[in-house]
């Protein structure tokens, strides 16, 4: 279940409060192989382990946001910062 790409224009970033879109299938297949080799931590800190479906990512390219079962998960803590995916 995908959300309405008319949410996309009114929903934003909790933390820059950028516009978001959705994730590429390329970046969200880079996320899912660090989340595979437990690599990838959300801005709280917790290893991620669930493999994302979906994902919003802010427009500057800098903080993805899960979508679960069609509802972007938009909480602070639950961001993921991609400066990640240079370090690796």
């Amino acid at each position: 279940m995908s959300i309405s790409t008319n949410i996309i224009d009114i929903i934003c970033c909790p933390v820059t409060r950028l516009p978001m879109e959705f994730m590429s299938e390329k970046k969200l297949h880079e996320l899912n192989r660090l989340i595979r080799d437990s690599k990838l931590v959300s801005r709280d800190g917790v290893v991620l382990t669930a493999e994302l479906c979906e994902a919003l990512i802010t427009r500057d390219g800098k903080l993805a946001y899960p979508i679960e079962d069609g509802i972007p998960v938009l909480l602070d803590g639950q961001g993921i910062m991609l400066s990640q995916l240079e370090s690796t």
